[in-house]
């Protein structure tokens, strides 16, 4: 009898029985196309995180106003249509002192009519100063990381006889409500306030046309922009106007960069203008007139990045985690 050749069938020859085809543990394909992917995507992601570390950011902060003690400093330059003669500038504020003892702003003959190298300067500046106020999210922080102050040269100066009067100069004053006016006629101090002298100009030399050049608050800051400056106004068919610049609230203003500290304000403006005519019971003083008031609170800006910790853990993330996803 012939002895059985057939291999004895046990569990473990079950268990290797398997249809399906395996491949190994650790398999790992590589492709050049996948290599320079990743490649580029790591390259471009550190220098994006390089860029956003370098490039800082400003921080905005509401707070009371305490400083009840400091000074407010205005700064002007405007020119009127009128004589340097026949009209007078002066500030008075709400505590009603004698307006003498915050000195006098300077007056010199000029011209009111533009030379066509002046109109393009000016209207430069309005347009520019315009198209900041629009953009002024956008430009005030470029603007603050440069420390640029001045962003127009000076004006051209033609060659003629001058028939306006230009009004500048700075003063420092208290940090309450005032209002700052030219009118016609020299002003005389009174011992509670103060009066124009303006019985020897006569109405028919009334003109209070203006072009505003430079009117604001504190020390020059980049990144403020003033909504009066640039600003220009003339009288059409009476010369009896009343200009009122209601400035509604004067905000001081905090800012701390990497390159200054400064102190400055910056405030918003309502215009108007109405004709005085007594017969028609439009009553009023011819003139300009720039109503402000102080705010309650400060706006503290502060500019801010990233520590270098941060940094460090954000860019080490971001590779490695690209470099092992792929």
């Amino acid at each position: 009898m012939l002895r059985s050749r057939a291999k004895k069938v046990t569990l473990k020859t079950v268990k290797q029985l398997d249809a399906f085809p395996k491949v190994p543990d650790s398999y790992v394909e590589t492709s050049p196309v996948v290599s320079v992917v990743t490649c580029f995507l790591i390259l471009w992601l550190m220098y994006a995180e390089i860029s956003y570390y370098l490039d800082s950011r400003f921080i905005f902060k509401f707070l009371p106003d305490t400083d009840f003690d400091a000074k407010l400093k205005i700064n002007v330059d405007l020119t009127v249509a009128m004589p340097c003669g026949s009209i007078g500038a002066d500030i008075l504020d709400s505590t009603d002192q004698n307006v003498l003892q915050f000195g006098r702003l300077e007056q010199e003959d000029t011209w009111f009519e533009l030379c066509p190298e002046q109109r393009l300067h000016f209207d430069g500046v309005r347009h520019v100063n315009s198209y900041l106020r629009e953009e002024f999210h956008a430009i005030q922080e470029l603007l603050w990381k440069t420390g640029q102050n001045t962003l127009f040269g000076e004006s051209v100066i033609p060659n003629r006889d001058p028939d306006a009067c230009r009004v500048f100069g700075s003063l420092t004053l208290n940090k309450v409500a005032g209002n700052f006016h030219i009118t016609a006629g020299r002003s005389l101090a009174l011992p509670r306030g103060h009066i124009h002298i303006s019985a020897f100009v006569s109405e028919r030399e009334y003109n209070f046309s203006h072009r505003i050049d430079r009117f604001s608050f504190g020390d020059p800051s980049p990144g403020i922009v003033h909504p009066l400056e640039g600003d220009e106004k003339t009288t059409a068919d009476s010369k009896l106007v009343m200009f009122c610049k209601f400035v509604t609230a004067v905000v001081p203003t905090e800012v701390n960069t990497f390159l200054q500290t400064l102190t400055t304000y910056q405030y918003s403006v309502k215009d108007h203008q109405r004709p005085i005519n007594h017969h028609k019971g439009s009553h009023g003083v011819p003139g300009i007139f720039f109503k402000y008031d102080m705010s309650a609170l400060k706006v503290r800006v502060t500019q801010q990045r990233d520590s270098l910790g941060q940094f460090l853990v954000h860019l080490s993330a971001t590779v490695s985690g690209i470099y092992i996803t792929s």
